[in-house]
C-alpha cells in the first residue's frame, strides 16, 4: 500500500510476519556515547556475510510490521540473494538507555528498531544513532554494503560510512505530510546529491524528481497477483464481516489525512442501503473526526494474508483520498490489489490512479458524493467478467507484477555498483599518478598525443570521443584487428546482407544517459529481440514463459495457474553457491535439464554445479505470454550498423586511428603521456600470474537463397547439437533483401576471448592482477578483458563515461 506513512506504535494492518530475535544492543549512556555493551548475542539463524554480494542495508521512516507495502515486497525479493537490514526511525520511553532492538523476519529481513530515550533534541538523537548504527555495522560484521534509504532524514546519522552504492527510492512526497520536519527537504537535497540511483513510486513523483538528479527511474505501485486474485474464488466470509449486509464497499489502507471524510460521509448519506467496510489504522487524526453512521463499519488493521478473505465479500472497492499536498503524489499500491481481486473499482481523481487506470478505463473516476455514488452503480452493473472489463485487467495487471518491478530494479543496481567500482578504481589511479613526475603540461615533440588507446571497441572508442572533444586532447586509438568497433563490428557480407561477425550484438539499456550519449552518433531502429528455444523437438519461448509451459507440457494454464506450476517444480535450496543451485532453486530439476543444463555446458565446458551463481544470476521465468527476451526501457539497433555509429565517434580531427598495430609496437615510437588500456589485463603484464581462462567461440557465418531462414532472431540449442544458437541477421538489422545470413556459434576454450570464467580460483588470479594495475601509474584498465568480467555492451559504455570523469585532464 503505497504511500502510506506512520510514525505511531505497530497498531496496524501488520504484515503477519512472524520473527526470531537476534540481538540487543545496548548504548550505557545518551547523546552520543561511543562504548556498547552487547546483550544476549545470538547470531545462529543468522545470515553469514558475503565476500561478494554487498548487504542491503535499508533506512525507513516506516515499520516493517506495519503494513505490508512497497519495501516490503521489494526487500523480501532482495533478500533471496544478500544480506537485508531493515532500520526503522527510533521509538522513545522512559528509559534511559539507548539501544538497538534486532530480530529477523522470516523471510531473512533483518529488522532493527532503535530505542531512545524521550526528550532528546534532534542533534542528541542523530549522535545516538550514529554510534547505535556504527556498532551494529561492528556486530554484523557489514562491511561491503549499499545503502537503500526511504527517509532522507537518516543522512543525518549515515553520511560518514562509506557504501558502495548509495539508493533512495522515494515512495511519497515526505515533505507535505503531516507533521514533517522543517529539515527533510534539506536533507533530500543532500540525498539527491549522494544517491547514484533515484527509484520512485508513481509517475506524478517522478515527474517531480526526474530534473533532481540525472538517474531517476519511475517503478510505480506493482502487485502480488496470485495473492489478492485468492479474492475471486473464497467463498468463507470473516466473523467481523460475515452479517454486515451487502451491497458492501469497501477500503483497506492507512486511515489518515488522506482520507476524505466528508465524500465518506457523502457516499453514506447519499445511500443508506449501501454498507462501507473500513478496514485499517486511524493515524495521525483524532477518530472521533470520522464520520460514524450505521451504514460505515470500521474495523481495524487486519494481516495481509487476510486481506483476500475481506476483498471477496465486497461489491465494490473505494478510494477516497481527497485531493490535497499530501495526496498529490501518491501511487497507491492497493488499486492493482483491488483489480487483481476481481472487483469494480471507484476513485477519487488521484493523478497516478487517472494515469493509467482511468484512463484505460479500468476504474472509475468520481471526486464529489453524487458523482460517487452514480460511478458505484455503473461500476457493479458494468465492470463484470461478461462485459470483457475483467479480461482487460488480467491482461494489464500481467506487466506489473512486483517480481518484474524487482528484476528491472536489479538490472540498475548491479550497473550502479559496477559504476561505483569504476570511479573507485579510477580514483586509486590518479591518487598514484600524483606520486610520480607529472609529464610537461603542454604537449611537445616528446608527446605527440596526450593519450595512447589501446582497443577501438566500446570502452576504447567512449573514451576516445570525450577526451578529443570535451577536453581537446590529442589521441591515438590502436587495434590489432583491421577493423574499428571492438566484437560490435558488423558489414556487408558478399551478398551484400549486414552481419555482425562476432555473433550478434543486440541494444538495450535502461539508462538514459547511455542511450542519449549513444544517439549523437546514429538514428536507431526501435528492435524488442525475440529467442526461441529448440526443447523436445517443439520450438519454444525463452525466457521461460506461458506460452512455453503451456506448448512443452500441452496444457491450457492461465497466468494464475503457472505460478502454482513453477512453485510445484521448485526445489528450494538452503545455499545458493552455483548455476546449478539458482535454477534448480527457482524452476526445478527437469526445466534446469531441458533448458539450461546442456546450453551451460556447451558454453563454458563445464557443468552449471560447478560454475558461480553469478553466471545466471536470475532466471526470469514469467507467468505471461511476454516473450521478449530483454524488458529493458530503451530496446533498439543502429540505424546504420554497430561500424557507421563508431566512425561517427571516432570521427574528430583530434583522433588518430591506427588498425593491425600491437600498441607495443609504437608505444615507444609515439611517445603518449597516459594510456587507457581495454586489452587483457594479464597479457598487459607478461602472464605474470598466469594466463587468466576465457572461453572462445568459433563462427559459422553461411548466406541462404531465401528470404527467411528460421521463425526468429535466434534459436538456442539447449541439446547435443555442437552449436548453441543460431541467428538471423536480417531480424536484427531490419534489412530486405532476397537472401537471408545466418551465423552459427562454437563455444570453444580456446581463441580470442570473449567471457570470463567465472570460478573462485580464477578470481584469486585476477586480484593479483589487478592489484598490479592499482599500482601501475599513468595507465587506466578498462572494459571487459581489462576487467576480467563480463559486461553488456551499455555497461561497457557507462563504465567508459565514468571513467573518463576521473581522469585527471592537464592543461
Amino acid at each position: 500500500m503505497s504511500g502510506e506513512h506512520t510514525q505511531i506504535k505497530n497498531n496496524g494492518i501488520s504484515n503477519g510476519k512472524s520473527r526470531t530475535k537476534l540481538s540487543t544492543l545496548t548504548e550505557p549512556q545518551s547523546s552520543g556515547a561511543s562504548k556498547f555493551q552487547k546483550l544476549s548475542l545470538s547470531n545462529k539463524s543468522f545470515k553469514e556475510s558475503s565476500t561478494d554480494t554487498p548487504d542491503i542495508v535499508c533506512f525507513s521512516h516506516l515499520r516493517w510490521n506495519f503494513v505490508y507495502q512497497r519495501p516490503q515486497h521489494l526487500l523480501v525479493r532482495c533478500a533471496q540473494g544478500r544480506r537485508v537490514f531493515f532500520i526503522e526511525e527510533p521509538m522513545f520511553s522512559a528509559d534511559p538507555l539507548g539501544r538497538l532492538e534486532v530480530s529477523q523476519d522470516q523471510n531473512g529481513v533483518v529488522v532493527v528498531v532503535p530505542h531512545l530515550p524521550s526528550g532528546l533534541s534532534e542533534d542528541n538523537i542523530n549522535a545516538d544513532l550514529k554510534v547505535l548504527i556504527d556498532g551494529l555495522f561492528v556486530q554484523h560484521n557489514i562491511r561491503k554494503y549499499m545503502f537503500w534509504y526511504y527517509t532522507p532524514m537518516a543522512i543525518a546519522f549515515t553520511s560518514h560510512l562509506e557504501p558502495e552504492a548509495v539508493l533512495y527510492d522515494c515512495m511519497d512526497e515526505l515533505s507535505a505530510f503531516k507533521g514533517a520536519s522543517s529539515a527533510l527537504k534539506n536533507y533530500e537535497a543532500e540525498l539527491f546529491r549522494r544517491a547514484d540511483l533515484v527509484f520512485t513510486g508513481g509517475q506524478s513523483l517522478y515527474e517531480s524528481k526526474v530534473n533532481q538528479h540525472p538517474h531517476v527511474y519511475a517503478f510505480p505501485s506493482s502487485v502480488d497477483v496470485p495473492h489478492f486474485a485468492q479474492a475471486r474464488n473464497l467463498k468463507e466470509e470473516p466473523a467481523d464481516q460475515a452479517n454486515i449486509p451487502h451491497p458492501r464497499l469497501g477500503f483497506f489502507g492507512v486511515i489518515d489525512e488522506r482520507m476524505d471524510i466528508e465524500l465518506l460521509a457523502g457516499i453514506a448519506d447519499a445511500r443508506p442501503d449501501w454498507h462501507l467496510v473500513m478496514i485499517g489504522p486511524v493515524v495521525k487524526i483524532d477518530p472521533a473526526l470520522l464520520p460514524q453512521r450505521e451504514n460505515i463499519h470500521y474495523l481495524g488493521g487486519k494481516d495481509y494474508k487476510e486481506l483476500p478473505c475481506y476483498l471477496a465479500g465486497w461489491d465494490l472497492a473505494m478510494l477516497t483520498f481527497a485531493r490535497n499536498e499530501s495526496t498529490r503524489f501518491i501511487s497507491p499500491t492497493k488499486t492493482p490489489e483491488y483489480l487483481a481481486a476481481g472487483k469494480p473499482v471507484v476513485s477519487t481523481s488521484i493523478r497516478d490512479v487517472v494515469r493509467p487506470y482511468g484512463d484505460l478505463k479500468l476504474v472509475r473516476i468520481a471526486d464529489t458524493a453524487s458523482e460517487f455514488v452514480t460511478a458505484a452503480e455503473q461500476a457493479m452493473q458494468e465492470d463484470t467478467a461478461a462485459s470483457g472489463w475483467l479480461s482487460r485487467v488480467d491482461a494489464f495487471l500481467e506487466q506489473i507484477s512486483w517480481d518484474r518491478t524487482w528484476g528491472s530494479m536489479m538490472q540498475l543496481i548491479d550497473s550502479a555498483l559496477a559504476e561505483r567500482l569504476w570511479k573507485s578504481l579510477a580514483a586509486r589511479q590518479d591518487s598514484a599518478v600524483t606520486n610520480i613526475p607529472q609529464a610537461p603540461s603542454i604537449i611537445t615533440r616528446d608527446f605527440v598525443f596526450d593519450y595512447l588507446i589501446v582497443g577501438a571497441g566500446f570502452s576504447g572508442s567512449v573514451i576516445a570521443e570525450r577526451l578529443a572533444t570535451q577536453s581537446g586532447k590529442k589521441v591515438l586509438v590502436v587495434d590489432k584487428r583491421n577493423h574499428i568497433g571492438g566484437n560490435a563490428y558488423d558489414h556487408y557480407d558478399d551478398h551484400g546482407v549486414l552481419v555482425h561477425r562476432y555473433g550478434p550484438h543486440i541494444f538495450h539499456t535502461n539508462s538514459r544517459e547511455v542511450f542519449e550519449y549513444l544517439s549523437q552518433f546514429t538514428q536507431w531502429r526501435s528492435y524488442e529481440h525475440r529467442v526461441l528455444a529448440s526443447v523436445d523437438g517443439q520450438l519454444v519461448p525463452i525466457p521461460i514463459n506461458l506460452d512455453t509451459i503451456n506448448k512443452l507440457y500441452g496444457m491450457n494454464l492461465n497466468s494464475f495457474q503457472v505460478e502454482d506450476f513453477y512453485k510445484s517444480l521448485a526445489q528450494p535450496r538452503e545455499y545458493i553457491r552455483t548455476s546449478e543451485d539458482v535454477v534448480v532453486s527457482k524452476v526445478g530439476q527437469e526445466l534446469y535439464e531441458k533448458f539450461f543444463r546442456g546450453y551451460t555446458r556447451k558454453q563454458w565446458g563445464l557443468d552449471p554445479s560447478e560454475l558461480d551463481k553469478s553466471v545466471i544470476a536470475r532466471i526470469p521465468t514469467r507467468s505471461n505470454r511476454d516473450d521478449r527476451y530483454f524488458t529493458d526501457t530503451y530496446q533498439a539497433m543502429p540505424l546504420h550498423g554497430f561500424t557507421r555509429m563508431f566512425e561517427n565517434m571516432l570521427n574528430h580531427p583530434n583522433i588518430k586511428v591506427m588498425l593491425n598495430t600491437d600498441y607495443r609496437e609504437i608505444q615507444k615510437a609515439i611517445p603518449c603521456r597516459e594510456m587507457v588500456y581495454s586489452g587483457p589485463v594479464d597479457e598487459y603484464f607478461d602472464y605474470r600470474f598466469g594466463k587468466l581462462p576465457y572461453r572462445s567461440l568459433d563462427f559459422k557465418h553461411e548466406t541462404h537463397n531465401t528470404q527467411v531462414f528460421q521463425p526468429a532472431p535466434v534459436i538456442n540449442y539447449p541439446n547435443e547439437h555442437l552449436y548453441t544458437r543460431v541467428t538471423e541477421f536480417k531480424y536484427l538489422t531490419g534489412q530486405e533483401h532476397s537472401k537471408t545470413s545466418i551465423v552459427y556459434e562454437f563455444p570453444k576454450a580456446e581463441g580470442d576471448p570473449y567471457y570470463p570464467v567465472p570460478r573462485p580460483e580464477n578470481q584469486e588470479v585476477y586480484k593479483q592482477y589487478k592489484a598490479l594495475a592499482d599500482e601501475t601509474a599513468g595507465v587506466y584498465f578498462v572494459g571487459r578483458l581489462a576487467t576480467y568480467k563480463y559486461y553488456n555492451m551499455d555497461q561497457c559504455v557507462a563504465q567508459a563515461l565514468s571513467v573518463y570523469k576521473q581522469i585527471p585532464v592537464r592543461a
